[in-house]
């Protein structure tokens, strides 16, 4: 439970957070709210701002206490969502965000309908509204509340109300900017409380010897936990499998999140320029490399620490109710951070699809010309609303929320990485193939997932993508179709500074060297 010291740290983060978040979102006098003010901020965003956003929309409930259960049931290998995430945001910078930021798109589905047509639009911006609010924003409220619930004994639909509603408070009128702006203040409190809870329990370990000796006793203790390439007879390999984790799906699955996901890119769409956007995706990748620290570790430590828990997700709040008075209200407020932040912004992602793609052909132009920036709101409110409602029946038999999350997930994005890399690359690619690819990306996925229940979900996802792209391409050469939406590349740079290239060599040598180690 939580003491008079930290309910008080973590009432003055939550005043904090909603004053900060009244004060970036005023208005310049003269100047009113407007659908890009709202949607992309302005597209003002500086390269912190932008790569602060991107990863506290990243790292949430689903990740802190979702990771930190798997690192207890698998360990280390886990992290490999981790740490590929962070090459990937190098290669989205230097190939896809140029591409994206020259078309002025606000959506990932008005990209597809300048590229393809209507219908591809639609089933995409469909598809992306029900995962959203029916996935991952249902995950990360009832992850949030199954933690303050183990941490503050606080009742779990009381904690999904609270969570849901707090993170509205503060972003629903400010939209974008206040989301990406408080996000800063947001990442500043997780990385600070996840490396404090990392240290206490490396200290636990250690019996006082310091944080070092705490992490080479981990080592030693449960040897097991730090191999990064599972064997074959490993219980956890149908879920990461070996050699395949660095060369096969997992590749799509973080192409999709990071480079087409339209929760993570609306960041880098609402940059001041390219070379601001791909500063900012620089600065991610950075953060992601520390990140197995704050969402792994825990777990790991937890299972060192012979914890009985009821399930793997309940190791992070679990290691919470070991800490100190004032120690526990900071990471509590940090895991409040992560929460919050990621509900915002995928609220605020919800809102600007339905009201960007879908709306428009639902009422006339002078209707939303007038409600633009009143149906964003609204939809995002409902959004949270549905999603408060249907958490608890749709997660509550879960242990471990973030493989279910990832393994959903993976029998849509072998389609959607196919549809965007052909539509951006390869000319001659039609509306109809595309529309193949997407379904069946589900239809080859679920196929393969009855009829070859041996097959791990990873190697799924990468050999449903080579036949969706066989599909595509198949289709579009035997029935080509005139292309008026093709995306023209030759005016765009793929050049990137020598500071961006530094960060990409960086970044892959950090990799090599945690692959080495810990093969």
């Amino acid at each position: 439970m939580l003491s008079s010291l930290d309910v008080m740290i973590v009432a003055f983060y939550a005043i904090a957070l909603f004053a900060l978040a009244q004060w970036v979102s005023r208005e310049k006098p003269g100047h009113s709210k407007d659908a890009t003010d709202y949607f992309l901020a302005g597209k003002s965003l500086p390269w912190w701002a932008i790569g602060a956003s991107l990863i506290a929309a990243n790292i949430s409930a689903e990740q802190i206490i979702g990771m930190s259960g798997s690192g207890y049931a698998i360990g280390l290998a886990i992290a490999s969502y981790e740490w590929m995430a962070a090459i990937t945001l190098i290669l989205v910078g230097k190939y896809l965000l140029p591409v994206f930021l020259k078309t002025g798109i606000y959506t990932m589905p008005q990209f597809l309908e300048q590229r393809y047509d209507h219908r591809v639009k639609t089933v995409m911006a469909s598809f992306w509204l029900g995962v959203y609010v029916f996935v991952n924003l249902t995950s990360i409220l009832w992850l949030g509340a199954l933690a303050i619930n183990t941490v503050a004994g606080i009742d779990l639909t009381l904690g999904l109300v609270l969570l849901g509603f707090f993170a509205m408070s503060y972003s629903l009128y400010g939209g974008l900017k206040a989301v990406a702006l408080t996000d800063i203040v947001q990442v500043v409190l997780l990385v600070a409380g996840g490396l404090t809870i990392a240290a206490i329990l490396l200290e636990k370990i250690s019996g006082g010897a310091g944080v070092v000796a705490g992490l080479v006793t981990l080592m030693e203790t449960v040897p097991d936990r730090f191999d990064m390439i599972l064997a074959k007879d490993h219980p956890h390999y149908m879920s990461l499998p070996g050699v395949s984790v660095l060369i096969g799906g997992m590749w799509v699955m973080n192409v999709s999140y990071w480079g087409f996901n339209q929760y993570i890119i609306q960041r880098a769409l609402a940059a001041k320029s390219v070379s601001e956007a791909q500063k900012g995706i620089a600065f991610a990748a950075f953060l992601k490399l520390l990140m197995p620290v704050i969402v792994v570790l825990p777990g790991i430590a937890m299972y060192a620490l012979n914890a009985e828990l009821t399930s793997p997700d309940q190791a992070y709040p679990s290691a919470m109710a070991l800490l100190p008075a004032g120690i526990k209200g900071l990471v509590f407020a940090a895991l409040l951070a992560a929460i919050v932040s990621s509900l915002a912004s995928m609220c605020n992602s919800i809102s600007t699809i339905f009201t960007v793609d879908l709306l428009p052909s639902m009422v006339s132009e002078e209707w939303l010309a007038r409600n633009r920036l009143f149906s964003g709101r609204a939809t995002a409110l409902l959004a949270m609303i549905i999603a408060m409602v249907a958490a608890q029946p749709l997660l509550g038999n879960f242990d471990q929320a973030f493989q279910y999350i990832q393994e959903f997930t993976g029998f849509f994005t072998p389609g959607i990485v196919v549809i965007f890399l052909l539509g951006m690359f390869w000319r001659k690619t039609t509306a109809t193939g595309a529309l193949l690819a997407a379904v069946g990306s589900a239809v080859l996925s679920l196929a393969m997932k009855l009829l070859v229940p041996t097959l791990p979900f990873i190697d799924r996802v990468g050999l449903v993508f080579l036949l969706c792209l066989v599909i595509a391409v198949v289709w579009s050469l035997a029935k080509p179709q005139p292309q008026p939406g093709h995306i023209e590349l030759s005016g765009v740079s793929f050049a990137t500074t020598s500071g961006f290239n530094a960060a990409g060599i960086v970044v892959s040598c950090t990799l090599l060297f945690f692959y080495v180690t810990w093969w």
